[in-house]
């Protein structure tokens, strides 16, 4: 939700009904300083796979340690047990598998790294089953400093899939707004949050960042011009478009999953409804819902055919769906009083939302089959949910001790890991796509 520009929005922090004098600022590409972010992680998987990343041997100045951006990954991710068993794999990479097997390891993973005349880096690793004594394979690839760490979560996601079936998302990133002194920043960082660089400063509101399907755009709003206004943002350049300042609000963009059309929420024929328009800014925009409610929070499904909405048409906020080319709304939800922000599971078989329960407002997951739902939080004061791009966690806002953090937890509730800022508060997630 908005609670700016929305009236049946989770209770309202200060600031995003001040209007702040200062001007924009604009710093693509521009990283901030290292060690600002910390993540806490509780939890373990239902299954956990035991595995030892050995350390991977240096020819050069190497300024970061590729083996420990993969373990931390994995053990992160709560699906690995990391088993300290690096002694066991030499220098060559040859694993003793039956050392490895007597300390509990079913599987290890080694590599190098070498530095090239040009300054690039040569990385190199190898997977191996220690139960059947077998290589799983490995990769080989060129890297330079600044994408180190990339390639660490790059080899970790080779891991988890050729281990678990499933993709992995450490080398995904993920859009938040960061609000310090009362400036504002769209800060993009790796999914541990780390490398952050800001696309945008500013000394006014943003909020609702969302990720284009390419990962290369972000849609926002941003309050720079006195109102809320709708712009997309090319991250490579640092090009940004208003494509929707019409009269009155102009507020929470969801993309479509072709990336061209964005869902918005106008006030310009009155109350809140949603349009659609074209992401390039050009046309006009087509009307998509007609109530005597507030409709709002638009977010496709992954097929493209139907939009997920918040409205208050009967009552009280509720999510709807309804077909893209227009018909009538069916209402999703009715287990709580107010359920707010829905976002759809990449495989369309789950909703995530917002529920209001005994005064307390939780994440919720809801099977769209059998109806069923499950409390993924705890905090009472959360926002924002958003699925990962493999729909295994979901990433959102909270609020413990005054200080807004956010939160990602595994869709069953066992993994949860918090990432809080030492430079102010944080919050509006959304997880970016794959993009590889």
């Amino acid at each position: 939700m908005n609670p700016a520009t929305e009236p049946f929005a989770p209770p309202p922090r200060a600031d995003r009904r001040r209007a702040l004098a200062a001007g924009l600022a604009l710093a693509a590409g521009q990283p901030l300083a290292r060690a600002q972010m910390r993540i806490d992680v509780s939890g373990i998987g239902a299954t956990q796979y035991p595995i030892s990343i050995a350390r991977f041997p240096a020819e050069g100045r190497v300024p970061l340690d590729v083996a420990a951006v993969v373990r931390a990954d994995l053990a992160r991710s709560g699906a690995f047990r990391l088993v300290d068993t690096a002694a066991a794999l030499s220098e060559t990479g040859n694993p003793d598998f039956g050392d490895l097997r007597g300390k509990g390891a079913d599987a290890v993973a080694g590599g190098s790294v070498t530095r090239l005349a040009d300054g690039r880096y040569d990385i190199r690793f190898r997977l191996h089953d220690v139960v059947r004594a077998n290589p799983l394979g490995g990769e080989a690839f060129v890297a330079t400093e600044a994408d180190l760490r990339y390639a660490g979560h790059r080899i970790a996601d080779w891991i988890h899939e050729k281990l678990t079936g499933e993709r992995g998302i450490f080398a995904t990133r993920i859009v938040f707004v960061s609000r310090s002194a009362g400036r504002y920043r769209l800060d993009v960082a790796d999914w541990d949050g780390e490398n952050i660089v800001s696309p945008l400063r500013s000394g006014e509101p943003v909020m609702s960042p969302a990720w284009s399907p390419d990962g290369k755009r972000l849609a926002y709003v941003s309050f720079e011009s006195g109102k809320p206004v709708v712009y997309v943002h090319t991250l490579a350049s640092g090009q940004r478009q208003a494509v929707a300042n019409f009269r009155g609000s102009n507020s929470a963009p969801a993309w479509s999953p072709d990336g061209r059309t964005l869902a918005v929420t106008l006030t310009r024929e009155g109350l809140s409804q949603v349009f659609l328009l074209n992401a390039d800014g050009s046309g006009s925009p087509r009307r998509l819902t007609t109530s005597a409610g507030i409709d709002t929070e638009p977010a496709f499904s992954p097929d493209g055919r139907g939009l997920y909405f918040t409205s208050d048409r009967g009552g009280s906020p509720q999510i709807y769906r309804m077909p893209i080319d227009g018909g009538e709304a069916t209402r999703i939800t009715f287990s709580a009083p107010y359920t707010v922000s829905a976002r759809p599971s990449p495989d369309g078989r789950s909703l995530a939302y917002i529920s209001r329960r005994e005064g307390r407002y939780l994440v919720t997951l809801r099977n769209l089959a059998s109806g069923t739902e499950q409390m993924l939080s705890d905090g009472g004061r959360e926002e924002s949910p958003s699925f990962a791009p493999n729909g295994r966690w979901i990433l959102f806002a909270t609020q413990a001790g005054g200080r807004d953090s956010l939160m990602a937890v595994t869709v069953d509730g066992r993994v949860k890991q918090r990432l809080s800022s030492s430079l102010g508060d944080i919050r509006e997630p959304s997880w970016g796509p794959f993009t590889q």
